[in-house]
C-alpha cells in the first residue's frame, strides 16, 4: 500500500514504539550486560522455564539481529545501485548478481570497521549520529525550497489525502503499511550489547535507548510531512520509476541529477553506517552467548582480540551469516523482503519474553537508576500487546492474490528460527537441554540470580579468553 498518509504511521507508530523503549530501558537500567534480553529472560524466569526461554531468547535474538545486518547493508546496496541509475540517466537497471555482489563488498567493509578497538567504534558512533541528524535536517529544509511547483501538494493532499494501492481494505492496508516506521525505529536492544564496554551504563545505556527512539520517531514523521509536501501526486510512477528506490526518484524531481546524487550519497554513508552499528551489536550478541558456551564452537568464538580488544571472531561469524541469508536474493524479491520482516518480528518476539518473565516470572525486580515507578506495569503490557499484534500484522502478504512469488516468507523464515531453537534444544544428548545451564557468571553476584553489571566492575571478572 502507498499513500501520503506515511507521517501518520510515523504518529502512530512512534507512540507505541517509545512504549517498547520504555520497557526495555528499564531493564537495561538494573543489569546492562552484552548477553542483555536473553539474559534478562534467565534472570527473572521462573525455575522451569528459565533455562529453556534463555536459550529461545538467545538463538533467536543472534539470528534476528543478524538479519537485521543482512537487511541495512542490503537496503544500502539497493541505494548504491540506485546511484548508478540514476548517474547514467535512468540508463541502467542492476541485476540480482550486481546488487548482490554490492551488498557482500558493504558486509565486508563493515565487518573491517566492526573490528577495530572500541573507542575507535565509539568516535565513529558520535560520527554517525551527527551525519544522521543532518542528512535529514538538509531534506527537509533543502527539499521545500529546491521542489519545482508542479511537484508540490497542497495541505489537503498532505493531511487528508489516502491512496490504496493494494487489493487489502484500506484500513487494514493502512496497518499493513506500518512495516517502514517499525523497520527504521528498531533494535532498541542495540545499546546494551555494548554496555559492557561503557561507562556509567546503568544510566548512558537506558537513556540513550529512549533518546534514540524519540528522536527517530520525531525526525521520521517530520520527513515524511516534507516529503508528502514534494513529492507530486504521480505515485504510480515514483513506484513503478527504473530506480528501484521511490525515494530516490522524489528527490530527482526536486533537486535534479546533480543534487540528488550529492545527498544519495549522503544517504548510502547513512546506511552503511547503520549497518556497521548492527554489526557491531551482532558481534557483541554473538559473543556474550558463545562466553556463555551456548554456540557450537563456543572457545573459538568467544576469544578477543588482544590487540582490538573486541570479539573479532563474532564480527566475522555474524558477517559471513548476513552474507547467507542475502543469498534469499536469488529466490525472488518476496524472499528477500521476509528478511526485513524477520529483522523486526524476531526481535518483538525476544522482547516480549524478558519484559513479561519480568512481571509474571516471581522474581524480585531491583530498579536501576532509571525507572517508571508505577507505570512500569501499564508501560510494559502497551508493549507486549503492541508486539504480538505487530507480529501477527508482519505475516500477512502484501496483496490478497497470494502466489509462491508473492508470499510473505517471514512466516516461514521466523517459524524456522523458532524450530530451529527450539528442535536444537531437544536433540537428544547433544542439545542445550543436557548441559545449557544459563548464562555463565562474570560480575559478582548481588541478590538471587540477578547480577549488578557495570563496565567497570566487569573488568578483572571476565572470564574469557584472549588471544
Amino acid at each position: 500500500m502507498a499513500n501520503c498518509l506515511n507521517h501518520a504511521q510515523w504518529a502512530v507508530c512512534g507512540v507505541f514504539l517509545t512504549f517498547i523503549a520504555l520497557a526495555i530501558a528499564e531493564l537495561a537500567s538494573s543489569a546492562p550486560t552484552s548477553g542483555g534480553l536473553y539474559y534478562w529472560t534467565y534472570a527473572y524466569s521462573t525455575p522451569r522455564w528459565r533455562r529453556f526461554l534463555s536459550w529461545v531468547v538467545g538463538y533467536t535474538n543472534t539470528i534476528c539481529i543478524i538479519a537485521g545486518v543482512c537487511s541495512i547493508n542490503w537496503g544500502c546496496a539497493l541505494q548504491i545501485t540506485s546511484a548508478a541509475s540514476i548517474g547514467s540517466n535512468l540508463a541502467f537497471s542492476p541485476s540480482t548478481g550486481q546488487t548482490f555482489g554490492v551488498y557482500c563488498a558493504l558486509v565486508t567493509l563493515n565487518a573491517v570497521v566492526c573490528s577495530l578497538a572500541s573507542k575507535v567504534i565509539a568516535r565513529l558512533q558520535k560520527l554517525y549520529i551527527t551525519l544522521n541528524i543532518i542528512l535529514v535536517l538538509v531534506i527537509i529544509i533543502g527539499m521545500p525550497i529546491a521542489t519545482p511547483k508542479e511537484f508540490k501538494n497542497d495541505a489537503q493532499f498532505v493531511f487528508g489525502g489516502l491512496k490504496n494501492f493494494s487489493d487489502w481494505p484500506t484500513p487494514y492496508g493502512f496497518i499493513l503499511s506500518f512495516m517502514a516506521p517499525l523497520w527504521v525505529v528498531g533494535g532498541f536492544d542495540s545499546c546494551v550489547h555494548i554496555s559492557e564496554e561503557a561507562s556509567n551504563a546503568t544510566v548512558a545505556v537506558p537513556w540513550a535507548i529512549v533518546a534514540a527512539t524519540t528522536l527517530g520517531s520525531v525526525l521520521g514523521w517530520a520527513l515524511n510531512v516534507t516529503v508528502a509536501f514534494c513529492m507530486g501526486t504521480d505515485i504510480g510512477n515514483i513506484l513503478g520509476s527504473v530506480t528501484g528506490q521511490p525515494m530516490s526518484t522524489i528527490l530527482f524531481n526536486s533537486f535534479g541529477q546533480k543534487g540528488t546524487l550529492i545527498i544519495w550519497s549522503l544517504v548510502i554513508i547513512t546506511q552503511f553506517m547503520m549497518g556497521s552499528s548492527i554489526l557491531t551489536a551482532s558481534s557483541r550478541q554473538t559473543w556474550a552467548f558463545a562466553r556463555d558456551g551456548a554456540l557450537p564452537f563456543s572457545r573459538f568464538f568467544r576469544r578477543i582480540n588482544s590487540t582490538t580488544g573486541t570479539p573479532v571472531n563474532c564480527v566475522w561469524l555474524s558477517s559471513v551469516g548476513a552474507i547467507l541469508l542475502g543469498l534469499l536474493a536469488f529466490a525472488g524479491p518476496s524472499a528477500i523482503n521476509a528478511i526485513f520482516s524477520l529483522a523486526v518480528a524476531c526481535q518483538y518476539v525476544v522482547y516480549c519474553i524478558p519484559i513479561s518473565a519480568r512481571f509474571l516470572g516471581g522474581k524480585e525486580f531491583k530498579r536501576g537508576p532509571f525507572h517508571l515507578g508505577i507505570f512500569s506495569l501499564p508501560v510494559a503490557v502497551i508493549a507486549v500487546v503492541w508486539m504480538i499484534c505487530m507480529i501477527v500484522v508482519l505475516m500477512f502478504p502484501a496483496s490478497l492474490a497470494v502466489k509462491a512469488a508473492s508470499m510473505n516468507y517471514s512466516c516461514v523464515v521466523l517459524g524456522g528460527t523458532l524450530l530451529f531453537a527450539v528442535g536444537y534444544y531437544h536433540i537428544p544428548k547433544v542439545g542445550g537441554k543436557y548441559w545449557f545451564e544459563g548464562p555463565v557468571r562474570n560480575v559478582p553476584q548481588v541478590d538471587g540470580n540477578v547480577y549488578a553489571v557495570d563496565a567497570d566492575s566487569v573488568k578483572g571478572h571476565q572470564e574469557v579468553e584472549v588471544k
